[in-house]
């Protein structure tokens, strides 16, 4: 059943070299004795207001999903290995079966990540919270040595930019998508391609902890950006230094059909759509152009789609956009 599924999952999770206590005690212990030179970073999220829909479509476990990959993504930017993940849930009266599955979502979200689920809070608050309303905040810790740091400082012109394609909205941009629906009236069962429209807008979050930290071993990444609310236009710029542009080409890859279906329906400039969603694309890498290739194959054999999007140029002017658009 469930509950013995999300206990070996999580005793899977534990397994996690340098785990030295985890859950039974009061609080866990690691153990950094292989790294010579070793930075802590933490990571703090939520899975914002995609909640509400999670909840009204019963898909609890993509809320964990959601939940840890919202913080391991963004460890991974500074090339951090994600340690250990802590859960906060709360509610206004416990659902054993509501909590089983987030649960489950979130050892699963560990799983993928690599790190280990070493215990959280669960809080029952009436009068905060009321009916089957329920919130949620992840917090990873991860490790990086501090000679391998990914901080962006090296970058510069003439570096390409590369694409790695989302699994669809992520956790971004659902008060919008919300919007637009009760705006328009449109049935979440409908169809898009294939699928029912609630059923692609809930997909989970693609964690890409693992093929990304591979790549780290064969080669060096000068900048990570992980695409989460402020889309391509507002997170790129957030590891550039001041001296440098991104150029990006929109017609190295085509928008999954949920963006489109979006833009139309909301009647959404492209600029915001660039500000709001990832419009596709959930991680960016900046190298040196020669290994460009060299990157974009390796993620390819590794059951990533990506592609050069962009190249890194001298900025224009200043006060002009970091991000341009061709």
């Amino acid at each position: 059943g469930l509950v013995g599924d999300i206990a070996r999952l999580r005793e899977r999770t534990e397994q996690k070299r340098h785990l030295l206590h985890a859950f039974g005690l009061f609080s866990a212990s690691f153990d950094l004795s292989d790294y010579r030179s070793p930075v802590i970073l933490a990571a703090c999220d939520g899975v914002g207001t995609k909640i509400k829909p999670l909840l009204e479509q019963d898909a609890l476990e993509t809320a964990g999903i959601d939940l840890v990959a919202m913080s391991v993504n963004d460890l991974l930017v500074l090339g951090a290995e994600p340690l250990f993940f802590l859960d906060y849930y709360a509610t206004s009266q416990l659902d054993v079966d509501v909590a089983e599955s987030v649960i489950a979502g979130i050892v699963k979200g560990c799983d993928i990540a690599g790190c280990a689920l070493i215990g959280g809070e669960t809080a029952e608050l009436p009068g905060i919270y009321h009916g089957k309303d329920y919130d949620l905040a992840g917090f990873c810790i991860g490790i990086v040595e501090k000679a391998n740091i990914i901080d962006g400082k090296g970058i510069k012109p003439g570096d390409a930019v590369i694409g790695l394609a989302s699994s669809g909205v992520h956790s971004n941009g659902f008060s919008l998508i919300r919007k637009i629906i009760n705006d328009t009236k449109s049935s979440l069962t409908q169809k898009l391609g294939t699928r029912q429209l609630q059923d692609v807008l809930l997909e989970p979050t693609r964690i890409y902890v693992e093929v990304v930290r591979k790549l780290l071993d064969i080669t060096s990444v000068k900048g990570i950006v992980h695409i989460t609310g402020g889309g391509l236009i507002e997170n790129i710029p957030r590891v550039l230094p001041a001296e440098v542009q991104v150029n990006i080409d929109r017609r190295t890859w085509e928008w999954p059909a949920v963006f489109k279906w979006l833009q139309d329906a909301g009647n959404i400039s492209e600029t915001e759509m660039y500000t709001v969603f990832n419009c596709g694309v959930g991680m960016v890498l900046i190298v040196d152009s020669p290994t460009a290739l060299e990157v974009i194959e390796f993620l390819n054999n590794n059951g990533e789609i990506c592609w050069q999007m962009g190249t890194v140029s001298q900025r224009e002017k200043v006060d002009s956009s970091q991000v341009t658009f061709a």
